[in-house]
């Protein structure tokens, strides 16, 4: 009801939509708050929601005052239904076994390697093929939607050990991954719903969005529990995959196992598809970018030589340069959301009272002068390049994987896959982008950026090295 008493400039032109007139998206609204904030930081009345761009404030709140910004119960409950107990929605003693667990696994060299293994599979045996295919028949493809079939069945078979293959465009996208898509959008439109009595009283009554929602986490809910069914039948104490190391350690909660299932997918396909999605937008518009990217592959590689390993993958400074600078201007999670426990004073001197939403917001962050620089909106791998070698920056002015306590644990894993598919595709092919090239990225509401229209392109072959 707090959206009948503020009648502040700000929150009514978020309730009446009025920023449309001017801005393609949500988040370039945000950023031109933020960006006009003395602060970097605003403050939403109706949504009792605090955004914040400031890398003070990013550093308190995941790192010096981490205690005090669980995820919390209100923001548990939005996703709750979808993600249940999996690690992105849960705090405390949950959280911590979840990420111990995928910790242990995900640190290990053996298990990069495998991953490698099954990236190096997935585009040698189907994506090179699928774009040679589409190359011949000079047809305009949804790259975004190649991706995204691409990382749904990496990570189905790094996770899961199962193989669902998508990759084949003459199959139509599965009813999970319809379903699992329609959650996520509906989910992250009850994070931006300016009370949250609007979207418990229609899941109390099942009607409109959230009669949708409950559909389809039914559907996602069917693969969750086939995934599951298949590995205990098979057997998985002799397995690669990380469902089968949290099988191995005795959990028995079937829904909680579904949780982990959904929260691995979640980070495994849609975050690498977004990176993909804005580095394949942003290179197909930097034909520079493109040559330094394959002039230091010939160098590194060899002309005529594919990747041979993970290790080889980090010697690659310019591309490593390259993907960050992408998910600087493009992050695939736009902002992420902790809840405030207790009064508290950030380091610009906001106040936060207890209850109150409290967001960072990546997306905004690589557009801040104060953070990047007069050229923070131009897409520049040299800022990341010291001496000819990639320099990471700090966690807290580029959150993109998070930073502190939760910062993300598959991050080199994710790294990995893009600068795979990077090279194995811009070697062989040319990506021309068929829309005008000074049109503006448009996203759909969601739990990870999605490009409203997808990434149309063509798909040319480039002559082979002899």
């Amino acid at each position: 009801m707090r959206v009948w008493y503020c009648n502040c400039e700000i929150c009514q032109t978020y309730i009446q939509s009025s920023w449309t007139l001017q801005f393609p998206n949500l988040c370039d609204w945000y950023t031109h708050l933020l960006q006009n904030s003395p602060t970097q930081t605003i403050h939403f009345h109706v949504l009792n929601n605090t955004i914040t761009a400031n890398p003070d404030n990013v550093e308190y709140i995941l790192k010096t005052r981490f205690d005090n910004y669980p995820k919390g119960k209100p923001f548990s409950a939005i996703l709750g239904d979808f993600l249940g107990r999996g690690i992105f929605n849960v705090d405390g003693d949950l959280w911590r076994f979840q990420r111990k667990m995928a910790n242990l696994e995900l640190g290990h060299v053996a298990i990069r390697a495998y991953g490698f293994d099954v990236v190096s599979h997935e585009i040698h045996r189907r994506l090179i093929p699928l774009m040679e295919s589409v190359s011949q028949k000079n047809e305009v493809i949804d790259l975004q939607d190649v991706f995204r079939r691409l990382s749904f069945d990496t990570v189905c078979r790094f996770s899961f050990g199962l193989d669902p293959k998508c990759l084949e465009l003459s199959k139509p996208l599965s009813k999970f991954t319809i379903s699992f898509d329609l959650a996520s959008k509906i989910s992250a439109e009850r994070a931006m719903a300016a009370s949250p009595l609007i979207w418990k009283i229609k899941r109390l009554l099942n009607i409109g969005s959230e009669k949708k929602l409950r559909q389809a986490i039914q559907n996602v809910d069917i693969l969750a529990e086939e995934v599951i069914k298949q590995r205990r039948k098979f057997g998985f104490s002799d397995k690669k995959d990380l469902l089968s190391r949290f099988m191995t350690s005795n959990i028995s909660d079937e829904i909680f196992l579904r949780d982990i299932v959904i929260s691995f997918l979640l980070a495994g396909r849609d975050t690498v598809a977004s990176a993909l999605t804005s580095f394949f937008w942003l290179v197909a518009r930097h034909p520079d970018v493109e040559a330094a990217i394959l002039n230091e592959a010939d160098t590194i590689i060899g002309a005529k030589n594919g990747l041979t390993g993970y290790e080889q993958t980090r010697e690659l400074h310019y591309l490593h340069a390259a993907i960050h600078e992408s998910m600087r201007l493009y992050p695939p999670v736009q902002f992420d959301s902790k809840f405030c426990l207790n009064d508290d004073v950030l380091p610009d001197g906001s106040f936060v009272k207890k209850g109150t939403r409290v967001t960072y917001h990546p997306y905004a962050m690589g557009r801040m002068e104060e953070i990047w620089g007069s050229d923070c909106l131009d897409f520049k791998p040299e800022r990341w390049i010291k001496d000819g070698v990639f320099y990471n920056e700090n966690p807290f002015k580029y959150p993109v994987f998070q930073a502190g306590v939760r910062v993300c644990l598959g991050r080199e894993m994710a790294i990995v896959e893009v600068k795979s598919v990077a090279i194995s595709l811009l070697r062989r092919f040319r990506v021309e982008l068929a829309v005008p090239r000074d049109a503006s990225a448009r996203f759909s509401p969601g739990l990870t950026a999605t490009y409203r229209d997808g990434l149309r392109v063509l798909i040319r072959n480039k002559p082979r090295p002899n």
